[in-house]
Protein backbone atom coordinates (compact mmCIF):
# COMPACT_ATOMS: atom_id res chain seq x y z
CA UNK A 1 0.00 0.00 0.00
CA UNK A 2 1.00 3.31 -1.25
CA UNK A 3 1.41 6.13 2.15
CA UNK A 4 1.86 8.78 -0.70
CA UNK A 5 -2.19 10.41 0.00
CA UNK A 6 -4.11 13.39 -1.64
CA UNK A 7 -5.81 14.01 1.17
CA UNK A 8 -6.41 12.55 4.96
CA UNK A 9 -8.91 14.17 6.98
CA UNK A 10 -10.50 13.11 10.91
CA UNK A 11 -13.94 14.22 11.16
CA UNK A 12 -16.78 13.70 13.57
CA UNK A 13 -20.53 13.80 12.03
CA UNK A 14 -24.19 13.42 12.09
CA UNK A 15 -25.94 10.07 10.63
CA UNK A 16 -29.42 9.45 10.53
CA UNK A 17 -30.87 6.79 12.32
CA UNK A 18 -30.88 4.26 10.09
CA UNK A 19 -27.24 4.96 10.15
CA UNK A 20 -26.57 7.04 6.81
CA UNK A 21 -24.05 10.23 6.89
CA UNK A 22 -25.88 13.60 6.80
CA UNK A 23 -22.90 15.10 6.86
CA UNK A 24 -19.10 15.52 8.51
CA UNK A 25 -17.07 18.24 10.10
CA UNK A 26 -13.31 18.14 9.67
CA UNK A 27 -11.55 20.48 11.75
CA UNK A 28 -7.89 20.23 10.32
CA UNK A 29 -8.20 18.56 6.69
CA UNK A 30 -4.47 17.37 5.00
CA UNK A 31 -3.78 17.54 1.36
CA UNK A 32 -0.88 15.15 0.63
CA UNK A 33 -0.69 14.41 4.25
CA UNK A 34 2.93 13.34 5.34
CA UNK A 35 3.53 9.18 4.53
CA UNK A 36 4.40 8.55 8.33
CA UNK A 37 1.05 9.42 9.25
CA UNK A 38 -0.67 7.95 6.72
CA UNK A 39 1.28 4.77 7.70
CA UNK A 40 0.30 5.27 11.65
CA UNK A 41 -3.66 6.05 10.52
CA UNK A 42 -3.46 2.92 8.45
CA UNK A 43 -2.21 0.22 10.98
CA UNK A 44 -4.69 1.97 13.71
CA UNK A 45 -7.84 2.09 11.74
CA UNK A 46 -7.42 -0.93 9.19
CA UNK A 47 -7.38 1.27 5.99
CA UNK A 48 -5.98 -0.58 3.38
CA UNK A 49 -5.71 1.47 0.12
CA UNK A 50 -7.51 3.52 -2.06
CA UNK A 51 -10.19 6.23 -1.32
CA UNK A 52 -12.12 5.03 1.72
CA UNK A 53 -14.35 6.03 4.55
CA UNK A 54 -13.74 3.83 7.53
CA UNK A 55 -15.93 4.74 11.17
CA UNK A 56 -13.68 4.60 14.16
CA UNK A 57 -14.19 4.30 17.92
CA UNK A 58 -13.46 7.09 20.63
CA UNK A 59 -10.93 3.84 22.01
CA UNK A 60 -8.91 4.05 18.30
CA UNK A 61 -9.40 7.90 17.96
CA UNK A 62 -7.26 8.11 21.61
CA UNK A 63 -4.54 5.67 20.43
CA UNK A 64 -4.08 7.19 17.20
CA UNK A 65 -3.82 10.26 19.39
CA UNK A 66 -0.65 8.37 20.78
CA UNK A 67 0.82 7.22 17.68
CA UNK A 68 0.73 10.78 16.43
CA UNK A 69 2.21 12.80 19.10
CA UNK A 70 5.43 12.54 17.39
CA UNK A 71 4.70 12.88 13.99
CA UNK A 72 1.73 15.59 13.87
CA UNK A 73 1.19 17.15 17.29
CA UNK A 74 -1.63 19.23 15.53
CA UNK A 75 -3.25 16.00 14.53
CA UNK A 76 -2.77 14.24 17.66
CA UNK A 77 -3.97 16.84 19.60
CA UNK A 78 -7.38 16.70 17.47
CA UNK A 79 -7.55 13.21 17.91
CA UNK A 80 -7.19 13.56 21.37
CA UNK A 81 -10.53 16.14 21.05
CA UNK A 82 -12.41 13.47 18.79
CA UNK A 83 -11.50 10.63 21.46
CA UNK A 84 -13.93 12.79 23.49
CA UNK A 85 -16.69 13.04 20.99
CA UNK A 86 -20.73 11.53 21.46
CA UNK A 87 -21.46 11.99 17.85
CA UNK A 88 -19.87 9.25 15.52
CA UNK A 89 -16.18 9.57 13.79
CA UNK A 90 -14.74 8.76 10.46
CA UNK A 91 -11.83 8.93 8.70
CA UNK A 92 -11.49 9.59 5.44
CA UNK A 93 -8.48 8.78 2.93
CA UNK A 94 -8.57 9.69 -0.70
CA UNK A 95 -5.20 7.99 -2.00
CA UNK A 96 -6.33 10.21 -5.19
CA UNK A 97 -8.57 12.55 -6.84
CA UNK A 98 -11.10 10.73 -7.83
CA UNK A 99 -14.91 11.66 -7.65
CA UNK A 100 -16.56 10.88 -4.70
CA UNK A 101 -18.62 7.82 -3.67
CA UNK A 102 -19.53 8.91 -0.10
CA UNK A 103 -20.62 11.37 1.54
CA UNK A 104 -17.71 11.71 3.75
CA UNK A 105 -16.13 11.93 0.63
CA UNK A 106 -17.77 14.57 -0.52
CA UNK A 107 -17.64 16.69 2.16
CA UNK A 108 -13.55 16.34 2.60
CA UNK A 109 -13.86 17.72 -0.80
CA UNK A 110 -15.73 20.69 -0.11
CA UNK A 111 -13.68 20.96 2.95
CA UNK A 112 -10.79 21.38 1.17
CA UNK A 113 -11.87 24.37 -1.04
CA UNK A 114 -13.17 26.23 2.26
CA UNK A 115 -10.17 25.51 4.37
CA UNK A 116 -8.34 27.16 0.73
CA UNK A 117 -6.03 23.89 0.29
CA UNK A 118 -7.12 23.74 -3.47
CA UNK A 119 -9.37 26.47 -5.54
CA UNK A 120 -12.37 25.93 -7.40
CA UNK A 121 -11.69 23.55 -10.40
CA UNK A 122 -9.27 22.54 -8.14
CA UNK A 123 -10.66 19.50 -7.43
CA UNK A 124 -13.05 16.63 -9.08
CA UNK A 125 -16.50 17.04 -7.75
CA UNK A 126 -17.97 14.74 -10.13
CA UNK A 127 -21.07 13.32 -9.30
CA UNK A 128 -21.06 14.82 -5.91
CA UNK A 129 -24.84 15.80 -5.72
CA UNK A 130 -26.42 12.47 -4.97
CA UNK A 131 -23.99 12.03 -2.46
CA UNK A 132 -25.38 15.23 -0.20
CA UNK A 133 -28.38 14.54 1.52
CA UNK A 134 -30.97 16.72 1.30
CA UNK A 135 -31.80 17.92 4.82
CA UNK A 136 -32.80 20.31 7.70
CA UNK A 137 -30.26 22.39 8.85
CA UNK A 138 -31.46 23.37 12.37
CA UNK A 139 -30.56 25.20 15.78
CA UNK A 140 -29.59 21.21 16.90
CA UNK A 141 -27.58 20.93 13.67
CA UNK A 142 -28.38 18.10 10.67
CA UNK A 143 -31.83 16.32 11.17
CA UNK A 144 -33.38 14.09 8.44
CA UNK A 145 -36.44 15.15 6.68
CA UNK A 146 -38.10 12.14 7.82
CA UNK A 147 -37.31 12.29 11.27
CA UNK A 148 -37.71 16.17 11.44
CA UNK A 149 -41.49 16.45 12.90
CA UNK A 150 -40.84 14.33 15.26
CA UNK A 151 -37.75 16.15 16.40
CA UNK A 152 -39.83 19.04 16.17
CA UNK A 153 -42.50 17.42 18.14
CA UNK A 154 -39.67 16.64 21.07
CA UNK A 155 -38.61 19.72 21.32
CA UNK A 156 -41.65 21.48 21.83
CA UNK A 157 -42.51 18.41 24.36
CA UNK A 158 -39.60 20.12 26.33
CA UNK A 159 -40.40 23.98 26.32
CA UNK A 160 -38.38 24.14 23.33
CA UNK A 161 -38.17 25.37 19.28
CA UNK A 162 -36.65 23.62 16.90
CA UNK A 163 -35.60 26.00 14.53
CA UNK A 164 -35.01 25.13 10.93
CA UNK A 165 -32.86 27.47 9.19
CA UNK A 166 -32.73 26.09 5.62
CA UNK A 167 -33.66 22.59 3.93
CA UNK A 168 -30.78 22.17 1.31
CA UNK A 169 -27.83 19.52 0.30
CA UNK A 170 -25.41 22.28 1.32
CA UNK A 171 -24.39 23.83 4.64
CA UNK A 172 -22.88 27.49 5.06
CA UNK A 173 -19.59 27.56 5.24
CA UNK A 174 -18.92 29.37 8.34
CA UNK A 175 -20.74 26.39 10.20
CA UNK A 176 -17.71 24.17 9.50
CA UNK A 177 -14.45 27.08 8.64
CA UNK A 178 -14.23 30.99 8.96
CA UNK A 179 -11.23 31.13 6.62
CA UNK A 180 -9.07 33.95 8.18
CA UNK A 181 -9.28 37.83 7.08
CA UNK A 182 -12.74 37.78 5.42
CA UNK A 183 -16.02 39.59 6.24
CA UNK A 184 -19.31 37.88 5.22
CA UNK A 185 -22.38 40.15 6.23
CA UNK A 186 -24.53 37.30 5.56
CA UNK A 187 -23.13 33.83 6.41
CA UNK A 188 -26.08 31.99 5.44
CA UNK A 189 -25.34 33.01 1.46
CA UNK A 190 -22.02 31.51 1.71
CA UNK A 191 -21.76 27.42 1.43
CA UNK A 192 -19.72 25.12 2.20
CA UNK A 193 -17.45 24.79 -1.26
CA UNK A 194 -16.48 28.01 -1.10
CA UNK A 195 -13.11 29.65 -1.58
CA UNK A 196 -13.10 32.71 0.20
CA UNK A 197 -9.57 34.59 -0.55
CA UNK A 198 -8.04 36.82 2.41
CA UNK A 199 -9.19 40.30 2.22
CA UNK A 200 -12.75 39.76 0.97
CA UNK A 201 -15.97 41.50 1.93
CA UNK A 202 -19.44 39.68 0.96
CA UNK A 203 -22.07 41.85 1.90
CA UNK A 204 -25.54 40.81 2.76
CA UNK A 205 -26.80 40.54 -0.99
CA UNK A 206 -23.67 39.09 -1.86
CA UNK A 207 -23.94 35.05 -2.67
CA UNK A 208 -20.99 32.91 -3.18
CA UNK A 209 -21.63 28.87 -4.20
CA UNK A 210 -19.75 25.85 -4.10
CA UNK A 211 -16.61 25.20 -6.17
CA UNK A 212 -16.86 29.03 -6.54
CA UNK A 213 -14.86 32.07 -4.84
CA UNK A 214 -12.54 34.71 -4.62
CA UNK A 215 -8.87 35.56 -4.86
CA UNK A 216 -8.95 38.48 -2.55
CA UNK A 217 -9.11 41.37 -1.74
CA UNK A 218 -12.74 42.62 -3.34
CA UNK A 219 -16.32 43.09 -2.46
CA UNK A 220 -18.93 40.57 -3.43
CA UNK A 221 -22.17 42.58 -3.45
CA UNK A 222 -23.43 40.05 -6.36
CA UNK A 223 -23.36 36.56 -7.21
CA UNK A 224 -20.50 34.05 -7.76
CA UNK A 225 -22.03 31.11 -9.42
CA UNK A 226 -20.94 27.48 -9.52
CA UNK A 227 -17.94 27.16 -11.02
CA UNK A 228 -16.70 31.20 -10.82
CA UNK A 229 -13.30 32.42 -10.17
CA UNK A 230 -12.97 36.16 -8.92
CA UNK A 231 -9.31 37.40 -9.27
CA UNK A 232 -7.55 39.21 -6.80
CA UNK A 233 -9.19 43.08 -6.81
CA UNK A 234 -12.15 42.65 -8.18
CA UNK A 235 -15.40 44.08 -7.25
CA UNK A 236 -19.08 42.69 -7.71
CA UNK A 237 -21.84 45.68 -7.45
CA UNK A 238 -25.10 45.30 -5.78
CA UNK A 239 -27.00 42.39 -7.66
CA UNK A 240 -24.53 41.45 -10.18
CA UNK A 241 -24.54 38.34 -11.59
CA UNK A 242 -22.51 35.59 -13.19
CA UNK A 243 -23.18 32.77 -14.98
CA UNK A 244 -22.23 29.73 -13.34
CA UNK A 245 -21.68 26.15 -15.33
CA UNK A 246 -25.12 25.00 -13.59
CA UNK A 247 -26.88 27.91 -14.81
CA UNK A 248 -26.75 28.14 -18.88
CA UNK A 249 -23.12 28.65 -19.10
CA UNK A 250 -22.68 25.12 -20.12
CA UNK A 251 -18.62 23.64 -19.96
CA UNK A 252 -17.32 27.38 -20.65
CA UNK A 253 -15.66 27.92 -16.95
CA UNK A 254 -16.75 31.58 -16.41
CA UNK A 255 -14.17 34.08 -14.41
CA UNK A 256 -13.06 37.29 -13.82
CA UNK A 257 -9.82 38.39 -14.19
CA UNK A 258 -8.58 41.28 -11.53
CA UNK A 259 -8.82 44.94 -11.16
CA UNK A 260 -12.62 44.19 -12.63
CA UNK A 261 -15.91 46.23 -12.07
CA UNK A 262 -19.36 44.50 -12.95
CA UNK A 263 -21.38 46.99 -12.16
CA UNK A 264 -24.78 47.03 -9.62
CA UNK A 265 -27.21 44.74 -11.90
CA UNK A 266 -25.18 43.70 -14.54
CA UNK A 267 -24.01 40.15 -15.31
CA UNK A 268 -21.66 38.21 -17.48
CA UNK A 269 -21.53 35.05 -19.30
CA UNK A 270 -18.10 35.33 -20.86
CA UNK A 271 -14.92 35.41 -19.32
CA UNK A 272 -13.20 38.75 -18.42
CA UNK A 273 -9.92 39.38 -18.65
CA UNK A 274 -8.08 41.84 -16.41
CA UNK A 275 -9.11 45.23 -15.15
CA UNK A 276 -12.43 44.96 -17.58
CA UNK A 277 -15.82 46.90 -16.39
CA UNK A 278 -19.76 46.00 -17.27
CA UNK A 279 -21.56 49.00 -16.73
CA UNK A 280 -24.32 48.99 -14.23
CA UNK A 281 -27.37 47.26 -15.58
CA UNK A 282 -25.75 44.96 -18.80
CA UNK A 283 -25.77 41.58 -18.85
CA UNK A 284 -23.25 40.29 -21.14
CA UNK A 285 -24.04 36.77 -22.59
CA UNK A 286 -21.45 35.17 -24.99
CA UNK A 287 -23.77 35.54 -27.87
CA UNK A 288 -24.12 39.14 -27.18
CA UNK A 289 -23.16 41.29 -30.19
CA UNK A 290 -20.79 44.14 -29.08
CA UNK A 291 -20.05 47.14 -31.30
CA UNK A 292 -16.09 47.65 -30.81
CA UNK A 293 -15.02 51.03 -30.87
CA UNK A 294 -11.64 52.64 -31.06
CA UNK A 295 -10.20 55.93 -29.00
CA UNK A 296 -12.22 58.56 -30.85
CA UNK A 297 -15.41 56.21 -30.28
CA UNK A 298 -15.72 55.06 -34.20
CA UNK A 299 -16.88 51.96 -35.00
CA UNK A 300 -14.21 49.22 -35.87
CA UNK A 301 -16.14 46.33 -36.51
CA UNK A 302 -19.62 44.47 -34.99
CA UNK A 303 -18.12 40.85 -33.11
CA UNK A 304 -19.99 38.23 -30.50
CA UNK A 305 -18.92 39.05 -27.07
CA UNK A 306 -17.18 35.45 -26.69
CA UNK A 307 -14.69 36.71 -28.79
CA UNK A 308 -13.38 39.18 -26.38
CA UNK A 309 -13.35 36.76 -23.58
CA UNK A 310 -9.96 37.08 -21.34
CA UNK A 311 -8.74 40.21 -22.95
CA UNK A 312 -7.50 42.60 -20.58
CA UNK A 313 -8.98 46.47 -20.37
CA UNK A 314 -12.25 46.61 -21.95
CA UNK A 315 -15.40 48.63 -20.84
CA UNK A 316 -18.72 47.07 -21.99
CA UNK A 317 -21.52 49.85 -21.67
CA UNK A 318 -24.93 50.32 -23.24
CA UNK A 319 -25.85 53.49 -25.92
CA UNK A 320 -28.05 55.05 -23.90
CA UNK A 321 -29.72 56.64 -27.24
CA UNK A 322 -29.69 53.69 -29.55
CA UNK A 323 -29.68 50.44 -26.97
CA UNK A 324 -26.42 49.07 -28.86
CA UNK A 325 -23.94 46.93 -26.68
CA UNK A 326 -20.34 48.75 -27.07
CA UNK A 327 -16.90 47.82 -26.30
CA UNK A 328 -13.83 49.95 -25.77
CA UNK A 329 -10.41 49.79 -24.49
CA UNK A 330 -10.11 51.92 -21.09
CA UNK A 331 -6.53 51.70 -19.60
CA UNK A 332 -7.82 55.20 -17.54
CA UNK A 333 -11.81 54.70 -17.28
CA UNK A 334 -12.10 53.17 -13.61
CA UNK A 335 -9.87 53.00 -10.82
CA UNK A 336 -11.06 51.03 -8.04
CA UNK A 337 -11.75 52.28 -4.44
CA UNK A 338 -8.31 51.37 -2.80
CA UNK A 339 -10.32 52.12 0.68
CA UNK A 340 -12.40 49.22 -0.35
CA UNK A 341 -9.49 46.58 -0.61
CA UNK A 342 -8.08 47.89 2.94
CA UNK A 343 -10.66 46.67 5.31
CA UNK A 344 -8.69 43.58 6.60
Amino acid sequence: MSTQLFSVAFGVGTQNRQGAWLEVFYAQPLLNPASELVAKAAEKLGYSGGNQAIAFTITQAGELAEALKGIDAAQAKLLTRLAESHQPLVATFLAEDAAPASTPEAYLKLHLLSHRLVKPHGVNLTGIFPLLPNVAWTSQGAVDLAELAERQLEARLKGKLLEVFSVDKFPKMTDYVVPAGVRIADTARVRLGAYIGEGTTVMHEGFVNFNAGTAGPGMIEGRVSAGVFVGKGSDLGGGCSTMGTLSGGGNIVISVGEGCLIGANAGIGIPLGDRNTVESGLYVTAGTKVALLDDKGELVKLVKARELAGQADLLFRRNSQTGAVECKTHKSAIELNEALHAHN
